[in-house]
C-alpha cells in the first residue's frame, strides 16, 4: 500500500494533501482517523507533518521518491476515549514503536512490565522455553537484556490474557509515563542551557534531558509565537507567579521554530477547541504572519462523530505484531463495506457489438486457435465440486499458484548462471553477485513451495477428516517461511547492485552483451532479463498482497487470524526497508529497456534521470498530422517514429528540454481535436491525443515533469546525437499507423532476425496509439496472477484449458504450469474487459470477457474470488482501467 500511495502523489499532487490522507483512512476503515497524521522527512533531513490543506505539490519536493509514514499525531490523555478497537489496536503499535526506538522512556519497572504485555499479546501465556527464546530473537526495547528475568516475572502473571486485553494494559501504563506521546524538540533558554520543548493535551511542556521540568497550561498561554530563532510564549497575567509575561527559547533555525510553532497550534485547537477553525479572510494588500491553521475536526468532533454514527462496528483483536508494523503500512484490518462486483451475465457498459470474424488476433500463436483438449460442462462440475468453497482456500490457492510462476520465472536466473559458465571470460564480478544472491533464494523458494503444495492437497484432501480443520489455514505455513526469509535481506539489498553491476560489465564486454542477448533471445525468456533479477523484491509485495486479504476475510476469532496478521506485520516491514531500493531500480530497469526501442541517442541512462511516461501522440507538421511515439523523462521530452531495422527500434526526431517548457490547449487554434502545444526555449511543437482521457494524461504528467524539472534549477543533459534534427529526418512524412494484423507480420520478421522486441510495451502502445506510464508500471508490478482458465473464441462453443500467468501487461498462456515457456501471449493495452451481456449467450458462471475492435475472448474462472481477482488485475492493464488508479489497488475483500 505504501508504495502505490506514494507513487499516486503523483496522480493527485496538485489536489490538497487531505486527499491522499482521506484514501489511507478509507483504506483501513478507520473512523477516528483524525488521531493520525501523515509525516516525512523533507530534504533538511527533518521529520515534518503534511499540510493537509495544501497540495501535495508545494510541500513534497520528489513525491515519488518520498516515504510518508502514518502514525498517531495527538494522544489524548486516557485511552478510553478511544471509541473504536480498531484505533486502539494502532495506538498500541504506536506504542510499541516508540517504546523500541527509545522514544519512551521510563524506569526499569515499567519497561519490563511494558514489553510482558507486548508478549503475551504476541505468543500468549507463558512458556519458559518459548518465552526465552522469543525475547532473545526480539528487542522491544533498548537493553532489554538487562531486565529478562524481570520480564519474564510479570509474563508469569498474565495467563489468560487476551491479546485486545494485553493491548489496553499496555495503553493503561503508557498514558501514566511522563514521556508518553512526547516528540522532543532541542532548544535553549536565555543563559544558553541545553532543553527540549515539546507538546501535549495539556499546553507545552519543557524537558532536562528525559525529566520534564516545567509546563505551562493551555489555560496560561495567551500567544505562542517565533521570531526567527526565537520561540516565544507569551503568559496570561498571573500575580502569583514568578514568570516573565514572555518566555523566549532559541532553537537551531527558523524552520525548527515554525514545524514546532504549528504542532502547538494544531495540538491546541484539538483538544480545546469544540469545532474546527474557520480560516482567516484573505489580506487585500499584503500579508503579515503565517496563514498556517489546523484543519479536520477536533476531538469533540471526532467523539459526537463516532458516537453518532450508524456504521456497524466491527470486533478487533490485535494479532501482536512487531512494534513498527503501523509504520510498515495498514494491518490489514477487516473492511465493512466489500467492493460490488457484478454477477456474470450483468455487464455495466452493455453489449459492445463487433463484427463476425473467423480469425482471432494476430498477437497470438496457433495454439490458441486449435481444438486443444476441451473440457465438457460434466466434468467440470464434478472437478469443482472436490473442492473447498471457503474463500480463504481459494486465497492459499493463489499463493500456490502464483508461487509456482515465481519459481519458474528464478530457473530463467539460474538458466542465465548456466550461460555464464558455458562461456570463458565472463567478468567474475557478475558470476559471483548472481551465484550469491540468488541461489541461497531460489533453494528456499523450492522448499517453501513444497510445502504449501503439501498443505493445500491436505485442504483439498478427503482423508483424516476429524483433524482437517488443522490444514485449512496458510497463515501459519506463511509466517514461518517469512520469518526464515527475513534472513536473505541483506541479499534481496544487493540485488538491485546485480541489476547495476551486469550494466556497467554489458558495456564493457561486448562478450557478456551477446550472452544476454542471446538468453533473451530463448522462449523461456518470456519477458526482458532485467525484470527477472527484480523478480525476488516484487514477490514481497504478492505476499503483502495475499495476507492482506487473509486478514480481511478472517474473523478475529479464526485460528489462522493470528498467524495471518504476525506474517502480514513481518513482511510490511521488509517491504518498508526495501522500497527505495525496489523504486530506484524499477526506474533504472525501464530506462534500460527502453535504450534497446531506441536509437539515435547519446546516452539515457543517466543519474538523476526518471522516466515519467510513455506513448502515442500526433505532431502537427507542414504535411499534416503524423503519428510519433514520444518519452517523457524527468528533464525531457523525446519523439520518434518507428524505423524499418531489423529490430524495429525507434528513430529519434527531437528533443524538447522540460526546463522553462510551458503547455497552452489550442485545439480551437488548430481545429484538431485533443490538441495542444508545447513551447519549448529553442522549438515549439503542436500535437494531439487520441483521445480527451489521453490528452489529460499528458498535459498532466508533463506539467508535473516541468515542475520537476525547473526545481533542479538547470536544463536537461542532451540526448540526440548533434546531426540528427526534426527538419532533416528522412522518415517524417513517410510513417503511417499500421493495422493489428500488421503488427503480427512485423512480430514474425523480427523472429526471423532474432531479435524478439515487437511485442514490447513500446511497440504495443504504437499499434493501439496508447500510452503507459511509470505509475502503471509500479502498479502492474503488485497485479501478478497465474491460474488455470478455461478460454473460448467469440465463434467457438468448446472451453479451452489452459495455464494463464499475467505480468507486464499482458497474458501468457501454457498448456500447464509444468511448461517451461508460454506457447502465446496477448498482450493487453488498449483491450476492454468487462462481463458478458446476456445477448451474449454464456451460460456459465465467473465468466469475463476481454475485447479489441474485432478480437473477443471469453474466460472462465473456478470460483467468485479467482473470477474478481482477474478482473482486478487485468482492469489495471487495459483502457477499462480508471484513473487515478489509486482506486484499483483498494482491496474488494
Amino acid at each position: 500500500l505504501w508504495k502505490l500511495f506514494s507513487l499516486k502523489l503523483l496522480e493527485i499532487q496538485r489536489a490538497p494533501a487531505k486527499v491522499l490522507f482521506d484514501l489511507v483512512c478509507a483504506h483501513l476503515n478507520l473512523a477516528e482517523g483524525d488521531y493520525f497524521g501523515l509525516e516525512y522527512q523533507d530534504q533538511r533531513k527533518m521529520m515534518v507533518w503534511v499540510d493537509l490543506l495544501k497540495p501535495i505539490l508545494k510541500q513534497i519536493r520528489r513525491p515519488k521518491n518520498t516515504i510518508l509514514r502514518f502514525v498517531v499525531k495527538f494522544f489524548p490523555p486516557d485511552h478510553t476515549q478511544l471509541l473504536e478497537e480498531l484505533t486502539r489496536y494502532l495506538f498500541a503499535l504506536q506504542i510499541k514503536h516508540d517504546l523500541a526506538c527509545g522514544r519512551l522512556t521510563c524506569n526499569d519497572t515499567s519497561a519490563a512490565l511494558l514489553v510482558s504485555h507486548i508478549v503475551q499479546s504476541e505468543i500468549g501465556d507463558f512458556d519458559e522455553v518459548q518465552s526465552f527464546q522469543h525475547l532473545l530473537h526480539n528487542k522491544y526495547m533498548p537493553d532489554q537484556d538487562v531486565l529478562m528475568d524481570k520480564i519474564t516475572e510479570y509474563h508469569r502473571k498474565h495467563v489468560g490474557q487476551t491479546p485486545a486485553e494485553s493491548d489496553y494494559q499496555l495503553l493503561e501504563i503508557a498514558r501514566r509515563l511522563e514521556m508518553y506521546g512526547v516528540r522532543l524538540h532541542p532548544a535553549k533558554d536565555r543563559e544558553g542551557t541545553k532543553l527540549s520543548l515539546a507538546v501535549s493535551h495539556t499546553g507545552v511542556l519543557v524537558f532536562q534531558g528525559h525529566t520534564k521540568i516545567n509546563a505551562f497550561n493551555w489555560s496560561k498561554v495567551r500567544k505562542l509565537s517565533f521570531k526567527r530563532k526565537r520561540f516565544l510564549i507569551k503568559l496570561r497575567p498571573d500575580l502569583n507567579s514568578v514568570y516573565q509575561d514572555t518566555l523566549e527559547f532559541i532553537m537551531a533555525s527558523r524552520d525548527c521554530c515554525k514545524i514546532f510553532w504549528k504542532i502547538c497550534v494544531e495540538y491546541h485547537a484539538f483538544f480545546r477547541l469544540f469545532e474546527e477553525p474557520k480560516p482567516k479572510p484573505k489580506p487585500v494588500l499584503f500579508t503579515r504572519g503565517s496563514s498556517f491553521r489546523f484543519s479536520g475536526r477536533t476531538q469533540k468532533q471526532v467523539i459526537d462523530h463516532v458516537k453518532d454514527s450508524e456504521f456497524k462496528k466491527v470486533p478487533f483483536e490485535s494479532p501482536g505484531l512487531p512494534d513498527d508494523a503501523l509504520l510498515a503500512g495498514p494491518p490489514g484490518v477487516v473492511v465493512n463495506g466489500q467492493k460490488a462486483t457484478l454477477p456474470p451475465g450483468h455487464s455495466p457498459d452493455g453489449h459492445l457489438p463487433s463484427s463476425q470474424t473467423s480469425h482471432t488476433s494476430p498477437l497470438t500463436s496457433p495454439l490458441l486457435t486449435e481444438a486443444g483438449y476441451v473440457r465438457t460442462d460434466d466434468e467440470d462440475e464434478v472437478q469443482r465440486k472436490k473442492f473447498p468453497t471457503d474463500k480463504a482456500y481459494f486465497i492459499a490457492k493463489e499463493l500456490l499458484t502464483t508461487e509456482r510462476t515465481f519459481l519458474k520465472d528464478l530457473e530463467v536466473i539460474t538458466s542465465f548462471q548456466a550461460f555464464l559458465r558455458k562461456e570463458d571470460n565472463m567478468p567474475d564480478s557478475v558470476k559471483t553477485l548472481i551465484n550469491s544472491n540468488y541461489e541461497p533464494v531460489y533453494q528456499f523458494h523450492q522448499a517453501f513451495l513444497k510445502e504449501v503444495e503439501q498443505r493445500l492437497q491436505q485442504w483439498e484432501g478427503r482423508s483424516n477428516a476429524h483433524i482437517k480443520g488443522d490444514y485449512q489455514r496458510i497463515g501459519d505455513v506463511m509466517l514461518k517461511n517469512i520469518q526464515a526469509l527475513k534472513q536473505f535481506m541483506s541479499l534481496l539489498q544487493r540485488h538491485g547492485e546485480v541489476l547495476v553491476e551486469l550494466e556497467r560489465s554489458c558495456r564493457a564486454s561486448r562478450q557478456l552483451e551477446g550472452v544476454c542477448r542471446e538468453l533473451e533471445q530463448q522462449k523461456v525468456c518470456y519477458l526482458p532479463l532485467n525484470m527477472f533479477l527484480l523478480r525476488p523484491l516484487h514477490r514481497l509485495l504478492h505476499y503483502r498482497l495475499i495476507l492482506e486479504k487473509l486478514c480481511r476475510h478472517y474473523p478475529p476469532t479464526h485460528q489462522d487470524f493470528r498467524d495471518s496478521r504476525a506474517a502480514l506485520a513481518d513482511i510490511s516491514e521488509m517491504v518498508l526497508q526495501l522500497q527505495g531500493t525496489m523504486m530506484k531500480m524499477e526506474n533504472f530497469q525501464k530506462i534500460l529497456e527502453l535504450k534497446k526501442d531506441l536509437t539515435g541517442i547519446q546516452e539515457l541512462a543517466v543519474p538523476g534521470r526518471e522516466f515519467i511516461r510513455l506513448g502515442c501522440l500526433s505532431k502537427l507538421s507542414g504535411k499534416g498530422l503524423q503519428q510519433r511515439m514520444f518519452f517523457l523523462f524527468s528533464d525531457v521530452l523525446v519523439y520518434t517514429s518507428r524505423g524499418m531495422t531489423s529490430a524495429n527500434q525507434f528513430k529519434v526526431h527531437g528533443q524538447l528540454p522540460l526546463y522553462g517548457m510551458t503547455i497552452r490547449e489550442s485545439e480551437d487554434e488548430w481545429g484538431v481535436p485533443h490538441s495542444f502545444t508545447l513551447f519549448g526555449q529553442r522549438q515549439s511543437i503542436v500535437v494531439a491525443a487520441s483521445c480527451a482521457s489521453e490528452m489529460e494524461k499528458w498535459t498532466e504528467d508533463i506539467r508535473m515533469a516541468v515542475d520537476l524539472a525547473e526545481r533542479t534549477n538547470g536544463p536537461s543533459t542532451e540526448l540526440l546525437s548533434t546531426s540528427l534534427t526534426d527538419s532533416k529526418s528522412p522518415e517524417e512524412g513517410g510513417v503511417e499507423a499500421e493495422s493489428e494484423e500488421e503488427l503480427s507480420a512485423s512480430r514474425s520478421s523480427l523472429e526471423r532476425h532474432a531479435a524478439q522486441r515487437g511485442n514490447t510495451t513500446v511497440h504495443v502502445c504504437w499499434h493501439r496509439n496508447t500510452s503507459v506510464s511509470m505509475v502503471d508500471f509500479s502498479v502492474a508490478v503488485e497485479n501478478q496472477l497465474s491460474g488455470n482458465l478455461l478460454r473460448k473464441f467469440k465463434n467457438s462453443n468448446g472451453w479451452q484449458k489452459l495455464w494463464v500467468v499475467f505480468t507486464n501487461f499482458s497474458l501468457f498462456f501454457y498448456k500447464s504450469h509444468q511448461d517451461d515457456y508460454p506457447l502465446a501471449s496477448l498482450p493487453l493495452l488498449g483491450y476492454s474487459v468487462t462481463v458478458p451481456a446476456e445477448t451474449e449467450n454464456i451460460q456459465k458462471d465467473y465468466v469475463f470477457k476481454l475485447h479489441f475492435k474485432s478480437h473477443v475472448y471469453y474466460f472462465r474462472s473456478e470460483s467468485q474470488y479467482t473470477f474478481e481477482r482477474w478482473m482486478e488485475v487485468i482492469r489495471s492493464a487495459t483502457c477499462s482501467a480508471s484513473r487515478p488508479l489509486v482506486t484499483q489497488r483498494k482491496d474488494p475483500y
